[in-house]
């Protein structure tokens, strides 16, 4: 009998150490299992940049790209967005920034076709998004002609945009533009402005869009007024705000006018930042970057 009860003790004894390896086995299954597992749409957060990086040119001097570039690239790298829209880019400017920063890749044309002059380039994080369509647009009377100028504009104004989905399944639109920059162009602005809510509209439908730029006007300008009867304006969506609220600082890191907008809809702005990352005297570009973490609704 004593035999008997010892036998019967061993045999439960086994069988609970069995059943507890068993089902620690299944919760580390199960933990493996939920880290590769979709989040549910329109759980995860987005960080979002608007940069206008400054054109390639000599007459810079102190400022010049070559000067600046790895500055850049730091600046990109610490705020960690995962897109990027870009003004004044050339394909240079956005070749080496992904050559330092090999999980971004970049999609954009020249304003004037092919790949001179100034693109409206997105950058996205290559291990969280996926593009699924993408394309460009002039602000002209034949949108679709590389170069196109029309209204009154100076040089070719375009927008690039793309569809992308995230890791966690969501879909959203990113539409990437410039507007132009002279005082005297404002109704030029404004008429851009109703054009690209309308391209908006013809591309994205009621889909979730981002809207990143340089607008080369104020919040109390036609053009804002316009944009943000569709779209939410980060910065004053949202009370948890750092930095100036001014963008344009033409390397004096004294910026007078807030020109560089981050724009959604089916977003809620949770915090943006306007990035004043510095070496010394020494800026990344001639505007400060904006940097708005955004949530699906």
């Amino acid at each position: 009998m004593v035999w008997q009860s010892f036998e019967a003790a061993k045999a439960g004894t086994d069988a609970a150490k069995k059943s507890s390896v068993f089902a620690r086995s299944c919760a580390a299954f199960l933990l493996i299992l939920s880290a590769f597992a979709p989040l549910p749409a329109g759980a995860q957060s987005l960080k979002v940049m608007s940069f206008n990086v400054r054109l390639v040119i000599a007459s810079d001097g102190a400022n010049a790209w070559d000067k600046r570039r790895d500055l850049a690239v730091r600046t990109v790298a610490d705020a960690a967005p995962d897109v990027i829209g870009t003004q004044e880019l050339f394909k240079e400017q956005g070749d080496y920034l992904v050559a330092k920063l090999p999980h971004y890749a970049w999609i954009g044309i020249g304003r004037r076709g092919g790949d001179s002059d100034e693109h409206m380039g997105l950058f996205y994080r290559r291990d969280r998004l996926r593009i699924l369509r993408s394309g460009n647009f002039w602000f002209s009377d034949t949108p679709e002609v590389p170069g196109s100028i029309s209204w009154g504009n100076l040089y070719p104004r375009m927008v690039t945009w793309a569809e992308f989905r995230a890791r966690g399944g969501q879909r959203f639109f990113v539409f990437n533009t410039h507007f132009p920059y002279r005082a005297e162009d404002e109704a030029v602005r404004r008429r851009c402005a109703e054009f690209l809510i309308a391209k908006i509209g013809e591309i994205a439908g009621n889909a979730r869009v981002i809207v990143t730029g340089d607008f080369n006007t104020t919040p109390d300008s036609e053009a804002h007024a316009i944009l943000t009867r569709e779209f939410a304006d980060a910065w004053s969506a949202t009370k948890r705000r750092s930095g100036p609220d001014e963008t344009f600082h033409n390397f004096t890191g004294n910026a007078d006018r807030r020109i560089d907008w981050i724009l959604s809809r089916g977003f809620t702005a949770r915090s943006v930042r306007t990035v004043t990352d510095h070496d010394g005297g020494r800026y990344p570009s001639d505007h400060f970057p904006v940097l708005a973490e955004l949530r699906a609704r």
